[in-house]
């Protein structure tokens, strides 16, 4: 990848511009949120990198468009279709993770009750090129080998170790592999970082996660008071509730355990301010369990979902047109990304925007970086997170259930690398060594930017 050389002053107005048509509207409503999402990502160049999926695919959109007399092409319903290497009609219209980082990998339970290692955290997920995920995750390899005082060469190893891994899952999985042939991470089968892991995610409990949210009155389950919850007035409460019974609507058939198991037993509101959330008004919602015992009550999450950074780019209106709303499209993409997705998953309407609804899963453990310093541990790391991918990119095609992407896209990527089998490694190496620089150079501008006030609103 070229980066244009632009001078820091120039590259600032660039960086407030993306920064204002992705968060402006929800920055206005509640700046204190964004403060404090801002100064997580002032953190490090690597939370910065977190933070602006919206900047990763304006840059990746002005590099397609500066070589656009190679790359317009009528996509369909009138939409472009990207090009360049390894990408096609098929290959630049795959679901994608679109925020496919290192730290976003970690434990769930799956809707047969096992855990699983995988790819988490889908609000970005969308339709684009699958090339690039692997981009936006091998240029997060480069911040993370660079925070770790890698070398160039220890950090060219960990993108190319990533990239065999993934091109040899895909391949198998395109040749006809059988699934016991690439099994899921799971207590059995994963090794290391990630069966710490699923290790850690296996001894916790739902016990400990409604101690932690919730107390026991008159014999009865409530949500207790302080630790972000917020107490609602009567009209929001009702808004709510009338959207849990859309929601309830979402659901699979499957997911009813028993004719009382969606009882709703208390209601409170929560404001999210986490890098990926700041600003989206949010509700826990505690819900009677599969028994009349109280340590197997359930708490789901309605959350406003956000316009994912890559459909700012991808024009094409099939795609656009398919999702009723963005919570519709979050969970449509995450339960094609992933096998047997978290059997709470919906969506529904509150006051005009679409949500997302999910478990507050107490089985939930990310992949911690922290204590992953040795270049082999990081490796076999890496190696798995790359057969991940692969697995998730298979996963969303014409065995999903539904009809945007109507072909294999496995047996796509596949061909696509085949037709130049040497040239994935070092095209994901350049760019993460380049894309990398970028991002440690654009956090030092948005730090100048916030420390001295030049973000509106702020």
């Amino acid at each position: 990848m070229s980066v244009p050389q632009l001078n820091d002053e120039h590259r600032g107005e660039e960086i407030l511009a993306v920064l204002d048509t992705a968060f402006g509207e929800l920055l206005a409503a509640d700046p204190a949120a964004f403060r404090v999402k801002f100064r997580k990502m002032a953190a490090s160049a690597f939370a910065f990198y977190r933070g602006t999926a919206c900047l990763f695919y304006h840059d990746q959109n002005a590099e397609n468009t500066k070589n656009a007399e190679n790359t317009e092409n009528a996509g369909r319903g009138g939409g472009r279709t990207y090009s360049g290497p390894y990408l096609d009609d098929r290959t630049s219209r795959v679901w994608i993770h679109g925020d496919l980082h290192a730290e976003n990998f970690g434990t769930y339970m799956d809707s047969n009750g096992r855990l699983v290692f995988n790819v988490n955290d889908f609000d970005e997920a969308y339709v684009g090129p699958f090339t690039w995920d692997l981009k936006r995750f091998a240029a997060s390899m480069a911040l993370i080998g660079y925070a770790k005082a890698l070398s160039d060469e220890q950090i060219t190893e960990l993108v190319r170790i990533y990239t065999a891994a993934y091109r040899e899952r895909v391949h198998a999985l395109a040749t006809g592999a059988k699934s016991d042939e690439v099994p899921p991470f799971t207590l059995d089968t994963a090794q290391g970082p990630l069966l710490d892991a699923l290790r850690d995610a296996r001894s916790l409990t739902r016990f400990g996660l409604l101690d932690s949210m919730t107390v026991i009155r008159d014999f009865e389950r409530r949500f207790a008071s302080g630790g972000g919850a917020v107490e609602l007035d009567a009209a929001t409460r009702y808004k709510v509730l009338a959207a849990f019974d859309g929601y309830l609507e979402t659901l699979p058939d499957a997911s009813l355990a028993r004719p009382d198991s969606y009882r709703v037993k208390d209601v409170v509101g929560r404001r999210g301010i986490g890098i990926g959330s700041a600003g989206l008004p949010s509700y826990n919602i505690l819900l009677e369990g599969h028994s009349d015992a109280l340590e197997n009550d359930v708490v789901i999450y309605i959350k406003q979902a956000q316009t994912p950074a890559v459909s700012r780019h991808i024009t094409d209106r099939a795609i656009q047109d398919y999702f009723r709303h963005e919570g519709h499209r979050t969970v449509i993409s995450q339960r094609a990304l992933q096998a047997h997705a978290d059997p709470w998953l919906g969506w529904t309407e509150l006051d005009g925007a679409g949500q997302l609804v999910a478990e507050v899963s107490p089985y939930a453990v990310d992949l911690d970086w922290g204590d992953i310093d040795e270049p082999e541990e990081m490796a076999q790391v890496v190696a798995d997170l790359g057969r991940a991918t692969a697995t998730m990119h298979a996963a969303a095609d014409d065995t999903s259930g539904e009809s945007l992407v109507p072909f294999s896209t496995e047996r796509a990527i596949d061909a696509a690398i085949a037709a130049d089998e040497d040239g994935l490694e070092p095209l994901l190496v350049d760019f993460a060594h380049t894309y990398g620089a970028r991002a440690r150079r654009d956090h030092q501008i948005f730090l100048d930017l916030f420390r001295n006030g030049r973000i509106p609103g702020l």
